[in-house]
């Protein structure tokens, strides 16, 4: 039971990127009091978190069936996606809303405003680049689909969170640009206060956004129509069977489905054809789509 590369790759270039942008915007805040730089060195911290637990919740979501989660640990990575989305909400958006009040009401004077500029091009480089990496790995997901369906359908959350995240980040570096060249411009230290709140904002939006799409993955939600069309018309190619009354799927993973089928059959068959066609019918399901890891398959004699 693998995860998809691409998450990986994602989350990987993602982490790499925060950390070094982190350290580079607290030096310039430091150096320059501006508490829009201070703000996203928060958000590159909180973002470097996110990308560790999801690592974490991919490892966890790998172990194998046991007896106290007979369906596996699948389900573990929606877990550890929601409390990212928590951690945007409550850590990267409380904070920055805080410190912009704080700045707004006690505004510090602007120093040496050429070194936030350094710091934001030099971010925004490093932030397009994992962006572009996200950009690219989700369209080639995506296929066909729109980008906020297929957000709405995708079953890999570190996919979308680090697009997210990443939006939000290249978002939040051109509002403290902004912010502090008002600053500059207008000697009212307060615009870069407005941007810090601006900030918060956006990453409280981004936040609720993501706890949604993680909720319902974490609730339970089922495979692509086109999957369950496919595997009633496998099932129904069987001369054994008549009809089909119910298919019910659930993803216990990025690529982990629980199939359910509730199958009527032919009364001149003998149980024991039937067993056999089952335990046949449940080996070319798994040969033709990976993803299904459990099937249950509940047999009812044709009235």
């Amino acid at each position: 039971m693998t995860e998809p590369p691409e998450s990986r790759l994602i989350l990987f270039a993602a982490l790499a990127a925060n950390l070094g942008i982190a350290i580079a915007k607290f030096v310039a805040a430091a150096l320059t009091g501006s508490s829009a730089m201070l703000t996203e060195g928060f958000h590159s911290v909180v973002d470097s978190l996110n990308q560790l637990l999801l690592l974490y919740g991919q490892k966890r979501s790998l172990r194998p069936p046991d007896q106290h989660h007979p369906l596996g640990y699948g389900r573990e990575l929606y877990f550890w996606s929601f409390v990212v989305a928590i951690l945007i909400f409550s850590t990267g958006a409380g904070l920055s809303i805080y410190e912009g009040i704080l700045h707004i009401r006690d505004p510090e004077p602007m120093r040496s405003p050429v070194i936030n500029y350094i710091v934001l091009a030099v971010s925004l480089m490093l932030e397009g680049a994992s962006w572009g990496i996200a950009m690219r790995e989700f369209g080639a997901a995506k296929g066909d689909q729109g980008w906020w369906e297929a957000v709405r359908l995708s079953k890999d959350p570190p996919s979308f969170i680090v697009l997210f995240e990443d939006s939000a980040a290249i978002f939040g570096l051109f509002v403290a640009a902004g912010g502090i060249t008002l600053s500059i411009v207008t000697g009212d230290a307060r615009w870069d206060g407005v941007a810090s709140v601006v900030i918060g904002l956006a990453l409280a939006g981004v936040a609720v956004a993501l706890a949604r799409e993680s909720k319902g993955l974490l609730i339970g939600e089922p495979a692509e129509p086109a999957l369950e069309e496919a595997v009633r018309a496998a099932v129904m190619r069987r001369p054994e069977v008549t009809g089909i009354n119910e298919i019910t799927t659930i993803h216990i993973g990025p690529r982990n489905i629980f199939l359910g089928l509730s199958v009527d059959f032919e009364n001149e068959f003998p149980v024991g054809r039937i067993e056999v066609m089952i335990a046949e019918t449940e080996t070319e399901l798994r040969a033709r789509w990976p993803s299904i890891r459990a099937i249950y398959i509940k047999p009812q004699a044709k009235a």
